[in-house]
């Protein structure tokens, strides 16, 4: 079936941009009175929408005629969120802003292993069904594509039963799940070894189900004092990619090391990056590894953004996720938390919206959508407005008045 959809006030295709480097507002390619014209699940053309018109009567296409004044963008692409788990971590926050530290808050029964032990006790239904909801609530704010991680189960059985969970609810959700394996999201408390040994047991024993499952084909680790060292790290990164995984990690969070890891094992990704000093800025600007940032994380936690201007000004790739977890960062919108990272970080309009589709595709090793062009995904947002500036001035309150996925209205 063919469909075109138009008259649009202004299309923004983000078509022939670098993957890396410094972006401005005038390398944006904006075509104005245009459409879209459909096939199935892909673009098969973009252009003048009167142009199309006289096409879509030939190829016997239907017409969807806008009434309104719509900017076009590519649907948004989150490439780090967390939102498959069980509970809340609400007495978290508040103690956290009381002024308790990490470690009295965990005494209390908060911190991951508070996430992990409510996560264990949702069945596997449960879990999808709570990720369906998260992730249709991101669906109806423009995100089209979801990276999912596991990290709250830390057992083998546990893990399965998250992973699980994401590919039913990717099933059943509109929007396209990318699961990703975070079994090393720390060492769980109820595992009487080490963490090297915690490691081999989930590479030898997780790993080729989730092979023989098709559950996963990205690994994730914490590389971070509290979880789990670069050294420590290394062996389960080899094995892994002895697999044939694909790899991306968490990263100078709170200390360094973790993102010259990502770079030694070419990862595709690496994120958060909050502690990133010039010589890990230098060492991403100078590989083909993402740098992801997370504000959500920043404003949950109250400490400094990721050096998204620096990474950029270096010549590196900068993506934008929302990190959405029940711990750090609960708020999980994606378009509020990239327009605050702009304000404090300075980046252009183009480079956020690079951040949001585009970039954060390769993050996930995708390259069938994040831009407007003939043969990608036809995933787009229409914003009820005729200026493109509106959408990070409004900090996202402005919302998509239609989200399109894979070619239809959601």
């Amino acid at each position: 079936m063919k469909k075109l959809i138009g008259p649009i006030s202004q299309l923004l295709t983000l078509d022939k941009l670098p993957l890396k480097g410094v972006l401005q507002d005038e390398q944006l390619e904006i075509l104005e009175y245009a459409g879209i014209l459909m096939e199935g699940e892909k673009i098969l053309e973009i252009g003048n929408f009167n142009d199309l018109k006289a096409k879509a009567k030939s190829l016997n296409a239907e017409v969807i005629e806008l009434e309104k004044d719509f900017v076009a963008l590519p649907g948004w692409i989150d490439c780090h969120t967390h939102i498959c788990f069980g509970g809340s971590r609400a007495k978290d926050f508040a103690m956290r802003n009381a002024g308790k530290s990490y470690l009295e808050i965990a005494e209390a029964g908060g911190g991951i292993w508070d996430t992990v032990t409510q996560t264990r006790n949702l069945s596997q239904d449960g879990l999808a069904e709570r990720t369906i909801s998260n992730a249709n609530r991101h669906l109806s704010d423009g995100v089209t594509t979801i990276e999912v991680k596991s990290g709250y189960g830390l057992s083998l059985e546990e893990e399965l039963k998250m992973l699980r969970s994401i590919k039913q609810a990717n099933q059943e959700a509109k929007a396209d799940l990318i699961p990703t394996c975070l079994a090393a999201h720390m060492k769980p408390r109820d595992f009487e070894g080490t963490n090297q040994e915690y490691l081999e047991m989930i590479s030898k024993q997780l790993f080729p189900i989730l092979k023989s499952e098709i559950l996963a084909n990205r690994i994730d680790s914490f590389v971070e004092k509290s979880a789990f060292s670069p050294g420590e790290i290394k062996t389960y990164y080899q094995k892994a990619m002895e697999f044939g995984f694909e790899l991306t990690a968490h990263a100078d969070q709170f200390t360094t090391g973790g993102s010259e890891v990502a770079v030694n094992f070419k990862a595709k990704s690496a994120d958060h990056l909050e502690a990133s000093t010039e010589k890990e800025i230098a060492l991403l600007a100078n590989s083909d590894t993402i740098a992801v940032a997370l504000p959500g994380a920043s404003i949950g936690l109250g400490c400094d953004f990721t050096p998204a201007r620096k990474i950029l000004d270096q010549g590196g790739s900068l993506a934008i996720g929302s990190d959405w977890n029940p711990g750090s960062a609960p708020m999980g919108d994606l378009l509020t938390q990239a327009s605050i990272l702009a304000t404090f970080e300075k980046l252009s309009t183009a480079e956020v919206f690079a951040a949001l589709t585009f970039r954060a595709a390769s993050a996930l090793g995708l390259e069938d959508r994040g831009k407007l062009r003939s043969g990608f995904l036809a995933d787009f947002n229409l914003y009820p407005t005729s200026d493109y500036r509106e959408i990070l001035y409004n900090q996202g309150k402005l919302k998509p008045a239609q989200v399109w996925k894979r070619g239809s209205k959601t």
